[in-house]
């Protein structure tokens, strides 16, 4: 493999573009191998079509490739075919043969595989004319579906390592660290602590060995974000890790990946030792003088080793549970030494920030959030995905624009932003900015980047219970308030759940919701209330309707629904008897349905079938 040095880099690179360029009358085609569609298997679908353009002589016309998430997750497994850029989705193995035929030979889109607008339901064939791709823009995944994340030249062809050679020289570690300020660049973990302020206070303590950590321990249900970048362009994160560790003075640098994310972790394996291989990580990277390498450590799942303190315990081989600050990692981290640690998307800014500068980062967003922000956008959507959009973008433009509205003629209900920390917002504030000064304000929280959409079928009171059994689960219990406040918490869901609950149990709620934030030890446990007392302060009346009318009007909550028809609004269609497993529904055509209770095992399989919300 080649030496890449400061000086032949750029030569290098041109070699490998010329090498890459689609010449006429070529096809690219760009195989979604993310989680996601990998699991839909798109793999199989590759080796179809690889299989397919041999037998008929078309290999050297049409090079297949494999990349990350390309992702719009929900439409996989995809394929998008260069020059022009046709987004095809839900391939499957078997219709291939007809895809080459179509495509390759008789040079028109196949119109079974396209994309269709569910508000329009019209077909569209390029990617960048989809409404999820087009209000979108990228910055941390400036690569995505572009290329194939197990190969080095690709990403060096897209001016991977550039902003790596321009840091080594001509640029001097702090003023690295100040283009890295002026960017504006804050913590995407979730914190959103200004990035440059904590390389700079790394870069002050003159204890050595000094450490870099990529925090990759995305434990939030619903989350997805650094998963699909590991996979889709690791050599990003470690290009932003090894510049991060020139400006603080670092050698050596960790990716906390959890053992749950085995492709991310292949990935990473396959793109370190590409890495080392050209000289761009070990000793004297790119013939500079500077010596640093990366090493992966598995995690074992523990949501709390997300923590930043939590996570470097546990990279020690000890128990992972946060430790009392000060002092801050920067001064004392991993084994005592100065460290500094971020998570996967705050490294993959890193190179644009260096090779475009601060300003240009700055640009874009809002006066206290510059820059773009990665989502997992699921739940009742009709578009789920990964997307990436500027800070100040509003809640209602990204459900709408981006996700395509709620699917089967639902309404709108509530978004969860944060993570089991965030908060769970209305509709009424559908127009307020996502960046983190705003949704402080409105009660929530950035987190690392997960919204769940819910529709008017979700109980409020259901999606509290659900995130706080999730704290309670993963809690390190080491302090009394998280520990024990948080069961207690949950406990009085239960009972409102199940129709024992009191208007005293709302009080008692924001009270404790309120001290287990003042008083628990670390961030996990000051924010694990959020989800109970921001569906209180949004939703208080359904609280009062469990509570006083013994009813739950989402009909989620088993305890509180009768399984009755109700005959006005029974349209006597008969779904409701073929969903039931236990034949407890007496029906007749012309005639409403009945529930015998006696049979029921209130699985709500009717409601669920029942368009016409007839059983209460």
């Amino acid at each position: 493999m080649p030496q890449l040095t400061i000086k032949n880099l750029k030569k290098f690179k041109e070699k490998i573009s010329s090498e890459l360029t689609i010449k006429e009358g070529e096809f690219r085609c760009m195989v979604c191998a993310g989680t996601g569609c990998v699991s839909c298997n798109s793999l199989k679908v590759r080796e179809r079509l690889e299989a397919e353009l041999k037998n008929r002589g078309l290999s050297e016309k049409v090079k297949v490739l494999i990349t990350g998430c390309n992702g719009f997750c929900a439409e996989g497994p995809i394929m998008v075919v260069y020059p022009e850029g046709i987004f095809y989705k839900k391939l499957n193995p078997e219709e291939i043969p007809f895809l080459v035929e179509e495509h390759f030979l008789e040079g028109r889109p196949v119109e079974k595989f396209l994309y269709t607008e569910p508000t329009i339901k019209k077909k569209i064939a390029l990617m960048k004319d989809i409404p999820f791709f087009q209000h979108q823009i990228l910055r941390a995944l400036r690569n995505r579906s572009m290329i194939d994340a197990e190969n080095i030249d690709e990403y060096i062809a897209r001016d991977g390592y550039a902003a790596l050679s321009k840091a080594l020289s001509p640029m001097a570690p702090e003023e690295v660290i100040q283009e890295v300020k002026i960017s504006g660049l804050r913590g995407r973990g979730g914190a959103g602590f200004p990035t440059g302020l904590k390389w700079e206070e790394g870069r002050r303590y003159h204890s050595f060995p000094k450490y870099v950590i990529c925090n990759g321990d995305e434990g939030d249900p619903g989350a997805f974000m650094d998963r699909s970048i590991l996979e889709a362009d690791p050599h990003a994160v470690l290009e932003g890790m090894i510049i991060c560790g020139y400006a603080i003075d670092s050698r050596q640098g960790y990716i906390y990946v959890r053992a749950e994310y085995p492709l991310a972790i292949h990935r990473l394996a396959i793109a370190i030792e590409q890495a080392r291989g050209y000289g761009l990580l070990g000793k004297n990277i790119m013939g500079s003088g500077f010596d640093f390498d990366i090493n992966i450590y598995p995690g074992a799942g523990a949501f709390v080793c997300g923590e930043s303190t939590a996570l470097m315990y546990s990279l020690e081989g000890r128990r992972g549970m946060p430790r009392i600050k000060p002092p801050r990692s920067t001064e004392a981290g991993l084994w005592g030494q100065p460290t500094v640690l971020n998570n996967v998307e705050t490294f993959a800014n890193v190179p644009a920030i260096i090779r475009n500068g601060g300003e240009w980062f700055a640009s874009m967003g809002t006066a206290g959030s510059k820059g773009t922000k990665v989502f997992a956008l699921t739940g009742t959507v009709n578009n789920v995905g990964l997307i990436e959009v500027p800070m100040g973008t509003t809640l209602r433009t990204i459900v709408y624009d981006i996700g395509g509205g709620i699917p089967e003629k639902g309404e709108f209900k509530a978004i969860q932003i944060g993570g089991p920390s965030g908060a769970c917002l209305p509709a009424s504030l559908l127009d307020t900015e996502v960046d983190f000064d705003s949704l402080d304000e409105a009660g929530a929280m950035m987190g690392s980047g997960g919204l769940v959409i819910m529709n008017d079928s979700t109980c409020m009171i259901d999606t509290a219970r659900f995130f706080t059994e999730f704290s309670v689960d993963e809690s390190c219990g080491k302090c009394v308030p998280c520990r024990v406040g948080m069961k207690v918490m949950l406990n009085m869901l239960d009972r409102i759940a199940t129709g024992q609950g009191t208007m005293e149990d709302i009080e008692q709620l924001e009270y404790l919701g309120q001290h287990i934030k003042e008083s628990s030890h670390c961030g996990l446990g000051k924010t694990a209330p959020n989800p109970v007392l921001s569906t209180i302060r949004y939703f208080r009346e359904e609280y009062e309707v469990h509570i006083q009318e013994r009813r739950c009007p989402s009909r989620v909550c088993v305890d509180l629904i009768q399984f009755r028809v109700d005959p006005e609004r029974c349209k006597m269609c008969g779904l409701c008897k073929k969903a039931c497993p236990m034949d407890a529904i007496v029906w007749e055509k012309k005639a409403p349905a009945l529930i015998n209770l006696e049979k029921c095992i209130r699985c709500r399989s009717c409601i669920q079938a029942c368009k016409f919300k007839a059983i209460e």
